[in-house]
């Protein structure tokens, strides 16, 4: 698993970015951990400069990319 960093929101504890397999991983407030695959690194940096986490995670990630609970 990768680095995870702590981000403001009101949903997401916290997001990290493998860069070598390409994948999100992202750990809910509720303790459900979630990847994303094949994931653009750019994606996953414009997730951590959104002002809004979750709005992005719902508008460019989640339907976009394959996922997997952990």
């Amino acid at each position: 698993m990768p680095e995870m960093i702590p981000v403001d929101s009101s949903n997401i504890e916290s997001v990290g970015y493998d860069i070598g397999s390409r994948e999100l991983h992202v750990l809910f407030l509720a303790n459900r951990s979630y990847v994303y695959s094949d994931v653009p690194r750019e994606v996953y940096e414009e997730l951590l400069r959104a002002p809004s986490k979750g709005s992005y995670l719902n508008r460019a990630i989640k339907g976009v990319y394959a996922y997997r609970e952990l």
